[in-house]
């Protein structure tokens, strides 16, 4: 699932008279739960952790407006996670269970096809009013308009419409069952109903853009300085401080996230003491710029947190609906032209692993060939899927050993021919006298010196490739009207993935403007393989159709594979104290906002 990357849930049974529901303070997709009804807090988190401090985050580029749910503009970073919560919330050491927060109890009818929600009666929005039936009814109403980014109707498509039934109670009606769509109901964040009457979704920009918005989360917005800073200050009358889902967390009095123009200038921000902490995801800079004598006395630490995340899929994506990208064969030449071993090696100081699955790091990566429930699932669509799906165990191109580069090359040159390129006067180009030329669109300089050497390696094979990074604003905008050749993506993945794959993959969001299917794959095979993911009702289905999906999408040659890591590399001031345990499966925000200020 999209939202988080351990969204998921089902059920800790209990009947519950007449009615046929399974009631619960959790659910979880296999019908176990870690924590029982009288928990008082996560283990991931300490009884040790105190109230108070000032924390101070950044994020690169800008934003422009305070609504993280619409399509058009960019809210700044934080207000999703701290202003706003859901029904349920997500256990961060199991990877399919959460518990109830706004929702004290949760019943899911026998059929599957509802789900009945009773509110906390302690459950208050941050201007005081209580959280009603009719909040969460409006928040699903809203979710699945045409009002909010066009992500959310499409996730949410499954849940026909939403019931008051009293002054505590709200069910959700379901259009066909579905293994998680349950936990995906628990999911939706939920909205003040009086606050969003008075500042629709919908409204246009102006006066209204930046007034800071009323939820139910631990902090509230208390300062904005348009595209440069936002401070969130926590909320005194927090109803869920003591919460057994909220106890030892969100322990700032004050977080303040400030704006630089990139991770490069960041970098430099950070050591010299702008800001707290931050997440390392370039190779070069936890190498080499994460050194120094604050780091030897100890005043700036950097460490490698382990984590069991799915790492998904990072690669350099072709949108195939521009014609040149159209034939697989080209596709599949272009992968043979990166060199990734002389760039983990020569720039990524062999931090990385080669990405050699859409889910990468997980049990539901395809591993050697197809047997058993997955082939079941492939067989019929065996004359329509290239061999290879069949034939040959997933493995992205290797370049280690001495000539296997110059060999690619060779191989890349040859399927470029049959698709009906060739080489005249140094320049590639079709039966019609067309250049092979494209654009790679960033938005990190950082991933520029990536970039040369793959493009140096195209030119040889007699392509006109251009790279270029852009304001994140513009790159936004362009990437979610699909406006771009290739770019660099990342499409991370949970550990039960679900309803999010239509997005990513299926023919039905293929046109539609901000959309994950940035790719354009139109193609009833992957369709049909969605689908199977999404209403599997066993976990045997759920991982066979997900292999499945994995392989097709694999030698579909939609993106040349990068790479991942199985930790998040942090570097922090040396201000903070921890809980001795570590989550599983998490976030580096999520865990960060386990940790306190020291001597408070």
């Amino acid at each position: 699932m999209l939202f988080r990357v351990f969204l998921l849930i089902t059920i800790c049974f209990f009947v519950s008279g007449p009615a046929n529901l399974w009631a619960a303070h959790g659910i979880s997709i296999d019908g176990k739960l870690k924590y029982s009804s009288d928990f008082s807090r996560f283990d991931y988190v300490s009884d040790k952790a105190k109230k108070g401090g000032k924390l101070l985050l950044h994020d690169n580029g800008s934003f422009d407006k305070m609504n993280p749910y619409t399509l058009k503009g960019t809210a700044p970073l934080g207000l999703e996670m701290f202003v706003f919560e859901q029904l349920a919330v997500g256990s961060l050491d199991e990877p399919f269970a959460e518990y109830g927060l706004i929702a004290k109890d949760i019943e899911l009818a026998r059929d599957k096809l509802s789900i009945t929600f009773t509110i906390d009666e302690n459950a208050r929005f941050s201007d005081g009013s209580k959280i009603t039936p009719e909040d969460v009814a409006f928040s699903l109403e809203t979710f699945k308009s045409d009002k909010v980014h066009p992500f959310y109707p499409f996730y949410y498509q499954d849940i026909k419409e939403a019931k008051v039934l009293d002054e505590h109670r709200v069910q959700f009606l379901f259009n066909k069952a579905n293994r998680e769509l349950h936990m995906i109901a628990s999911q939706i964040p939920v909205l003040s109903k009086s606050f969003f009457t008075k500042h629709p979704f919908d409204e246009k920009a102006g006066s209204n853009t930046l007034i800071p918005p009323v939820g139910s989360g631990p902090y509230i917005v208390s300062a904005v300085n348009q595209g440069k800073s936002i401070t969130y200050t926590r909320n005194p009358e927090y109803w869920a401080i003591n919460h057994p889902v909220r106890k030892g967390m969100y322990n700032f009095d004050t977080i303040v996230v400030n704006y630089y123009k990139d991770q490069i200038v960041a970098v430099e921000a950070f050591k010299a003491g702008e800001f707290d902490f931050m997440l390392v995801n370039i190779a070069k800079q936890w190498a080499r710029d994460m050194v120094g004598k604050r780091f030897d006395d100890g005043s700036l630490i950097k460490k490698r947190y382990p984590h069991k995340n799915n790492a998904g899929m990072q690669g350099f994506l072709m949108n195939i609906r521009r014609p040149v990208f159209k034939d697989l064969r080209v596709r599949q030449a272009l992968g043979l032209a990166f060199d990734f071993q002389w760039t983990n090696k020569s720039l990524f100081y062999n931090q990385y692993t080669r990405s050699n699955s859409y889910f990468s790091n997980s049990y539901l990566a395809a591993e050697g060939l197809p047997t058993g429930l997955e082939l079941s699932y492939l067989e019929p669509f065996r004359k329509t899927l290239p061999p290879e799906v069949f034939t040959t165990p997933l493995k992205a191109p290797g370049t280690a050993r001495k000539g296997e580069m110059r060999n690619n090359l060779r191989q890349a040159k040859k399927l470029l021919h049959e698709a009906g390129w060739t080489v005249k006067n140094g320049i590639l180009q079709n039966s019609e006298g067309e250049p092979f030329k494209f654009e790679i669109l960033l938005v990190s300089p950082s991933f520029e010196r990536v970039m040369a050497p793959y493009v140096r390696n195209l030119k040889k094979l007699g392509m006109k490739v251009d790279y270029r990074t852009i304001d994140p604003a513009l790159y936004t905008n362009r990437v979610q009207n699909f406006d771009f050749d290739m770019i660099v993506h990342v499409y991370g993945q949970s550990l039960s993935p679900g309803n999010e794959q239509k997005n990513f993959w299926h023919s039905e969001s293929a046109d539609r403007p901000g959309s994950r299917n940035l790719a354009g794959i139109k193609d009833p095979v992957i369709d049909a393989m969605v689908e199977k993911i999404i209403y599997a009702e066993t976990q045997e289905e759920l991982t066979a159709s997900c292999k499945a999906l994995d392989r097709i999408l694999w030698y579909g040659y939609y993106v040349v594979p990068n790479w991942y890591l199985n930790v998040h590399r942090l570097a922090y001031h040396n201000k903070f104290e921890q809980p001795d345990t570590l989550p599983l499966y998490y976030n580096h925000y999520q865990l960060l906002m386990t940790w306190w200020t020291k001597n408070n």
